[in-house]
């Protein structure tokens, strides 16, 4: 790489892709807002449960300093909505530990069942969700063990 600026993998699904858009255009003002100089790639995958996958292909190629995942997951009138949502959220934090890299989570639930009533709502609360994991990964990225250049961290990471 020819420059040492932070850089950020932002991995979003494209399930119900107008309101996860919403989590990226607010991470991407807020970084903006705070003056992060960090060079950021975005990604887009089928669903949130190919997040962790995309997310830990990224990281481990040892590109990246942290990485967000951002995506919605609905309860459609079955069960498999909290399932799918906790397996991804959990998948998240088992990379990060296992890479000692950070992972944001801006994978949502809601906890009705989806109705079009509901839209506004989400699509206003992802972008405050995305501008919440810019300041986290702003906070992060000034911190010397978030980076992968930090020595340290991967010495504990192994």
């Amino acid at each position: 790489m020819s420059n040492n600026r932070p850089r950020i993998a932002f991995i979003q699904s494209c399930w119900h892709e107008d309101i996860v858009g919403q989590a990226r255009l607010g991470f991407a003002d807020q970084l903006e807002a705070l003056g992060v100089n960090a060079d950021v790639d975005y990604f887009r995958v089928p669903g949130a449960f190919e997040i962790p996958l995309k997310c830990k292909q990224l990281l481990g190629q040892g590109d990246y300093d942290l990485a967000v995942g951002a995506g919605f997951v609905v309860d459609g009138g079955i069960y498999r909505h909290e399932f799918v949502a906790q397996a991804v959220v959990s998948a998240l934090m088992q990379i990060q530990l296992e890479l000692g890299l950070p992972v944001l989570s801006v994978v949502l639930t809601p906890k009705e069942t989806w109705q079009d009533a509901h839209h506004a709502f989400f699509f206003e609360h992802l972008l405050t969700k995305g501008r919440e994991a810019a300041e986290v990964a702003a906070s992060l990225l000034k911190s010397p063990v978030s980076s992968r250049q930090s020595p340290e961290l991967r010495a504990t990471s192994k």
